[in-house]
């Protein structure tokens, strides 16, 4: 199970944090050093790529000297995102004539396959909200 707690600060922000003590600050894109809820998918979104692209392509000797990635979405309504585009930053190890094919192969299925974020936004899935108010 995946759990995040968020909650309102003392300054009026928000604070997401993890079981492991890890936190990251939330708010609207008026706020300097925040991420809104939409970065925070779209992080989510390259993270899930990029780590598990990461060991796969190592584990095939296939180390990448520079891994990263961008990742774009334009609202289209109020409240919809239109297409969003993962385009990865990458510099190949030097002299490893197969690490393009293996990055591309590796990337491909974890797009398709593996990426739980992508898999949650690609498919329709229930979102269920508890607000227990007295």
């Amino acid at each position: 199970m995946a759990e995040v707690r968020v909650e309102r600060t003392a300054d009026g922000g928000f604070v997401g944090t993890n079981a492991r003590g890890a936190s990251v600050a939330i708010g609207t894109g008026d706020q300097d050093g925040v991420f809104t809820p939409v970065e925070l998918l779209l992080a989510a979104l390259a993270g899930c790529e990029l780590v598990t692209v990461e060991p796969l392509t190592a584990k095939r000797g296939h180390r990448m000297a520079r891994l990263a990635a961008d990742v774009t979405a334009e609202k289209v309504e109020t409240s919809r995102l239109g297409t969003i585009t993962v385009t990865y930053d990458v510099e190949l190890p030097e002299g490893d004539e197969e690490a393009a094919d293996v990055l591309r192969s590796v990337a491909a299925r974890v797009h398709e396959r593996y990426c739980t974020v992508g898999n949650a936004l690609k498919e329709r899935m229930t979102v269920e909200q508890v607000v227990p108010v007295e």
